[in-house]
C-alpha cells in the first residue's frame, strides 16, 4: 500500500496521504520527506495542500503498534531517530517557502492534530471528523516545540482545554475559534476550497522563507535547543 502521492494543480502541490488511518511511523516520515524534496525541486510550486484519501480519517497520529514493538524490544534508538524524522516533517510544513494548508476531511487525532497544526492554514469538513489531543489519557507528553507551534494554530485557552481534557472538537467549534479558515460541506468541497485558497499565492519563495524564519524563530529554537533532551532518549513520550 502506498503512503503518499502528490500532484500539481497550477501552482499548488496537492499531497495526498493514502494509507488509511495515515499513522505516523518511519515509512510515513520517509515518504513525506521524499515528497517534500520533489516539491522543493519544482520552482513552480507556491502552495501545498495536505489531504487524505480515506473517507473517515485524515490522520490518527502515531503508529502505536510500531511504537510499542520498539519499546518492548528496548530499541530506544529507533524510536528516537524516528521522532527526529517526524520533527523534520513538522518543520517542513512550518518552514516551507510557501503556505502549507491542511484540508481536514476526517479525524485528526494526536500527532495527526499536530500535523494539521504545523500547517499555516486549515480547512475542515463540517459534517464528519474531529480534532483531538488524547495524550492526557495515554500518559504521553508533548515535546516543547509542539506546544509552541500549536499556539500559532489555535488560541492558547483552547489548546489548554484540548490538552487537559482530551475531548473531541468538531469543525464548528474550531471555526468559531479561528483555527480554520473555513468549514466546508463534504470531502470534495473541503479539498477544492483549500486548493482554491492555495492558488492565490504566487509569492517569492525567498521572501516568504525569510518571513517564516523571523516569525517562527521561537519554534525552530525549541526544536533545536529544547526538544533533544526529550527525544534522545525519547523520555517525553511517556509520563515518568
Amino acid at each position: 500500500m502506498s503512503i503518499v502521492k502528490w500532484e500539481k494543480q497550477e501552482n499548488v502541490a496537492v499531497l495526498t496521504m493514502t494509507n488509511g488511518e495515515n499513522r505516523h511511523n518511519p515509512a510515513f516520515s520517509t515518504a513525506m520527506k521524499a515528497a517534500f524534496d520533489e516539491m522543493m525541486a519544482d520552482t513552480d510550486v507556491h502552495a501545498l495542500v495536505l489531504v487524505s484519501d480515506d473517507p473517515k480519517n485524515w490522520s490518527l497520529g502515531v503508529d502505536v503498534m510500531w511504537m510499542m514493538e520498539r519499546f518492548q524490544a528496548k530499541d530506544m534508538e529507533a524510536v528516537s531517530q524516528w521522532l527526529y524524522e517526524m520533527n523534520q516533517v513538522f518543520r517542513f510544513l512550518i518552514m516551507c517557502p510557501f503556505p502549507s494548508i491542511a484540508a481536514i476531511t476526517g479525524h485528526a487525532f494526536g500527532n495527526g492534530a499536530m500535523l494539521a497544526g504545523a500547517c499555516d492554514f486549515r480547512f475542515m469538513r463540517s459534517d464528519k471528523g474531529y480534532m483531538c489531543l488524547p495524550e492526557v489519557d495515554l500518559n504521553i507528553q508533548f515535546a516543547p516545540s509542539m506546544i509552541q507551534w500549536m499556539k500559532k494554530a489555535m488560541p492558547y485557552h483552547l489548546f489548554i482545554d484540548m490538552k487537559w481534557s482530551g475531548r473531541r472538537v468538531g469543525a464548528a467549534e474550531l471555526e468559531k475559534h479561528n483555527v480554520l479558515i473555513k468549514t466546508c460541506d463534504g470531502i470534495e468541497s473541503t479539498i477544492q476550497e483549500a486548493i482554491r485558497f492555495g492558488k492565490q499565492f504566487h509569492k517569492p519563495r525567498k521572501t516568504l522563507l525569510e518571513m517564516k524564519k523571523r516569525t517562527y524563530k521561537h519554534i525552530t529554537d525549541a526544536m533545536e535547543n529544547e526538544d533533544p533532551r526529550y527525544l534522545d532518549p525519547p523520555v517525553f513520550m511517556l509520563t515518568p
